[in-house]
């Protein structure tokens, strides 16, 4: 297993995360291997299905070091705990929860909690979040608010999720956000669909990225 620093330095170098829910293990790998040969080695695994873990773990022994496996949706620190026992990588949420935070740094996972104001922005840093994820207010307002939030902290690693499409890509990567989640276009429909939308953003992140 990769040390903290290590995921983190992949997870923004890949730049891209699918978001996936999936009810069998044989899915899960189509979705993680075409996201991978398009060039997405990073997924979030959310605890809205109880099957998470076992996702997770399958994923893990499958793919081993190729791939970057995590939890999504982690609401507390039991789940958290679970998540890790089940060799997630990552820790992410739709919310700030310091018991959360406390328990990934005692393990040393990366946590990267959901907010929407610069309060809670900053007081996830404090608490040694990863990333920050802006959740769920990017889908509303845009890539804009990427720029809003940098403006007076350029250094706040950020995670936006929802809201991304092929025809807005580029405007969010040229935003600077550190990591887009990306949930239908990466999890939807055949292996060649979800190869295609993953070799694509892919090529629009490193056209945008060449550029700084």
């Amino acid at each position: 297993m990769l040390a903290k620093d290590e995921i983190n330095l992949e997870i923004k170098k890949t730049g891209i995360m699918a978001i996936v829910r999936v009810e069998t293990t044989d899915r899960a790998k189509e979705i993680a291997q075409a996201c991978l040969d398009g060039g997405v080695n990073v997924l979030e695994i959310s605890y809205t299905n109880s099957n998470a873990g076992k996702i997770i773990e399958f994923l893990k022994d499958e793919f081993k070091e190729k791939l970057l496996v995590g939890a999504g949706t982690v609401l507390d620190s039991e789940t958290a705990r679970s998540a890790i026992l089940s060799k997630a990588e990552f820790i992410i949420a739709p919310t700030m929860n310091k018991e959360v935070a406390l328990l990934a740094n005692r393990y040393q996972v990366p946590y990267m909690p959901g907010c929407v104001s610069m309060t809670e922005m900053v007081e996830a840093l404090e608490y040694g979040a990863s990333f920050v994820k802006i959740f769920p207010v990017a889908e509303y307002f845009g890539p804009s608010f990427i720029k809003t939030v940098k403006t007076p902290t350029p250094y706040m690693p950020l995670l936006s999720s929802g809201g991304v499409n092929l025809d807005n890509a580029q405007e969010w990567f040229e935003s600077g956000v550190e990591i887009l989640g990306i949930g239908s276009l990466l999890t939807k429909g055949s292996y060649d669909d979800i190869f295609g939308n993953a070799k694509t953003l892919t090529q629009i992140k490193n056209e945008v990225r060449s550029k700084y």
